[in-house]
């Protein structure tokens, strides 16, 4: 090895190293940088050692590890930016990977939901079918179960009891989807029933009450349930098919990915169950309360389409350098 070519070579990025460790504040990209550049360096020191070292030049690169391994544990320990880095870049990021499984998984639960909810209002077959009475005034009268289910409780009770319930499907969504067809199975389920009740509060004339309790809170928990479902599915769909990596290593990868997802979802869910247990049963205009859902909506997804398509960016422009660098 021609250790001055090499160290030339590589000099750049060790002074960008150095750079980075003396900086007061590092933004979620230039912390994926500092990482990469920590490790790039660490595997030429020990290139570098094994081939006619030269003692200065290695004093000196082990000198400017040793300031950024410091530098390195003491963003470790710092929650906040922790935290910071988690929502601002890393699940904002993992979502918008897997934007093509869950969209489609979206528009698939939704398809299925409308053509039984069609079926359902206008066809005693497929009352008969699903087991469902012939009256259903219980359920959708003025005032009944569907638009009761709402106000029953209090309403901090009942917006930590749908968080918990929606959290919990989102997590059996996104770990069963390791098997695909459970996960699938749950998705179905849940559009089966919104298509239902979707149904009968048409067959009864309700359509509006129907929009004007879903849509507040339904329409980021429903998103909420579609980006857990379509990244379990693309989780299972990686044990079958890993491309160009091995099976363990692509599963690992998008296992930890998946993980990022369910963290960060449970916060968005947090979002829809205050929505739902404040909102939607407040008994204010249902145009209100509909376009306080929808900019909820509106703002997961241009934070996910925003956002997360920069820090994914950002993350495979590293991951480029990493590997020309043969890391």
């Amino acid at each position: 090895m021609d250790v001055d070519a090499y160290s030339y070579a590589q000099l750049g990025h060790w002074r960008r190293l150095e750079q980075l460790t003396g900086q007061r504040r590092l933004t979620g990209a230039e912390v994926d940088e500092f990482v990469a550049l920590y490790r790039r360096t660490s595997q030429q020191l020990a290139r570098m050692q094994s081939h006619s070292p030269d003692p200065e030049l290695i004093n000196g690169l082990s000198a400017t590890l040793a300031r950024a391994r410091a530098r390195l544990l003491r963003t470790r320990t710092g929650i906040w930016p922790q935290i910071r880095y988690f929502f601002g870049h890393r699940f904002p990021a993992e979502v918008y990977r897997a934007w093509p499984w869950w969209v489609s998984v979206a528009g698939a639960a939704l398809g299925l939901a409308t053509g039984v909810a069609i079926w359902v209002s206008g066809s005693g077959r497929a009352r008969r079918t699903f087991g469902l009475p012939s009256s259903a005034h219980e359920l959708t009268a003025p005032g009944g179960r569907f638009e009761s289910y709402y106000s029953e409780h209090p309403h901090d009770a009942f917006a930590a009891q749908v968080w918990t319930n929606n959290a919990w499907v989102a997590a059996i969504a996104l770990f069963t989807g390791i098997l695909i067809l459970p996960s699938v199975y749950l998705l179905f389920m849940n559009a089966l029933d919104l298509g239902i009740s979707g149904g009968l509060m048409a067959d009864a004339g309700r359509l509006d009450s129907f929009f004007g309790f879903l849509l507040p809170h339904g329409m980021l928990e429903l998103t909420a349930v579609f980006v857990a479902g379509g990244a379990g599915v693309k989780l299972g769909w990686t044990l079958i098919d890993p491309g160009r990596s091995a099976r363990g290593v692509a599963v690992a990868r998008q296992g930890r990915a998946t993980g990022a997802i369910a963290l960060g979802l449970a916060a968005v869910l947090v979002i829809s169950g205050l929505i739902e247990g404040f909102v939607t049963p407040s008994g204010w205009p249902a145009a209100l309360r509909i376009g306080l859902g929808g900019l909820a909506e509106l703002g997961f997804l241009l934070y996910v389409f925003g956002l997360g398509s920069q820090a994914a960016r950002e993350q495979d422009a590293l991951r480029d350098s990493a590997a020309e660098a043969g890391l």
